[in-house]
């Protein structure tokens, strides 16, 4: 989700190619003027990635605003060689339109079973829990989808680490923090890898990324592992961040394995995870 220099994506995603994770997302998914990588770049990429086992899935935008955008979404629905995951309707609706499976991002909206069986008969075959929704109506979600015999080729994800993506916005909040126009913003993003804090007087509130807003402490579901299972959930998502990411990899897979990350320490001062719990989002519940 962040804007990353173009060396700096390239060594991440080495790195990735060796981690004990099964699926890799790649794309840009909130602003179009962020051209450190092209599409080129971004199959290159996907193509290491694939060598190394992983299974590859081309993200896209969650907002569009521009002709151009839509040129390059089509680009990247028609690329024909790996799956995508679209993170807006019209990216739903150019996929189905060619026939092909795809997934959707957290960013569309899936609350209840007749979008579920609307999408599926569109090609979704895996969808991604929308944050704000919590283990409950994840649960009657998913025994409604069983009665309804969609649980047969439909995967479920959950985002379970990372700051939250909460919502999308035309104006772009960090080229206002600089005083800058949007339209001559000098892609000022990149000088915030992981986001610019926004603060009440009391504490760390949200996290300002260009034109997306995310929580400011990181959502956490280690402790929720063998609940998804029950439940019946397939994957569980880990959202790239600047410092540890090879660490959260390494306590979620120990966990998976079910084990204890012994000697293994985040670097995250704040965690929430209140969503899950049909909370407060910012909540930390104990567990």
């Amino acid at each position: 989700m962040y804007f990353w220099p173009r060396r700096q994506v390239f060594e991440f995603y080495e790195a990735m190619s060796d981690a004990p994770v099964d699926i890799v997302y790649l794309g840009e998914t909130v602003c179009a003027k962020r051209r450190e990588l092209r599409l080129k770049d971004w199959l290159e990429l996907a193509e290491r990635l694939a060598n190394a086992g992983k299974e590859v899935v081309l993200s896209t935008q969650a907002l569009l605003e521009a002709e151009s955008e839509l040129l390059a979404l089509e680009r990247i629905c028609g690329q024909g060689r790996f799956r995508v995951e679209a993170n807006d309707m019209a990216a739903v609706q150019l996929l189905s339109g060619r026939g092909v499976d795809f997934v959707t991002g957290p960013s569309i909206n899936i609350y209840n079973l007749a979008t579920l069986e609307r999408l599926h008969r569109a090609g979704m075959r895996r969808w991604v829990m929308p944050v704000e929704l919590g283990a409950r109506t994840l649960e009657q979600l998913l025994q409604q989808a069983r009665d309804a015999g969609l649980d047969e080729g439909l995967e479920t994800e959950v985002f379970g680490y990372g700051r939250l993506p909460l919502a999308y916005a035309a104006r772009c909040f960090t080229a206002r923090y600089r005083n800058l126009p949007k339209d001559n913003c000098g892609f000022c993003c990149i000088d915030y890898p992981d986001g610019l804090t926004m603060r009440s007087q009391e504490e760390g509130l949200f996290t300002i990324n260009g034109i997306q807003t995310l929580s400011h402490a990181h959502y956490n579901l280690e402790h929720q592992l063998g609940a998804m299972d029950r439940i019946g959930v397939d994957i569980l998502r880990l959202s790239p961040q600047q410092q540890g990411l090879e660490t959260v990899i390494r306590r979620f897979r120990q966990r998976l394995d079910g084990g204890e990350p012994a000697g293994i320490a985040l670097v995250d001062a704040d965690s929430c995870n209140g969503y899950w719990y049909g909370e407060p989002g910012m909540k930390l519940v104990s567990v």
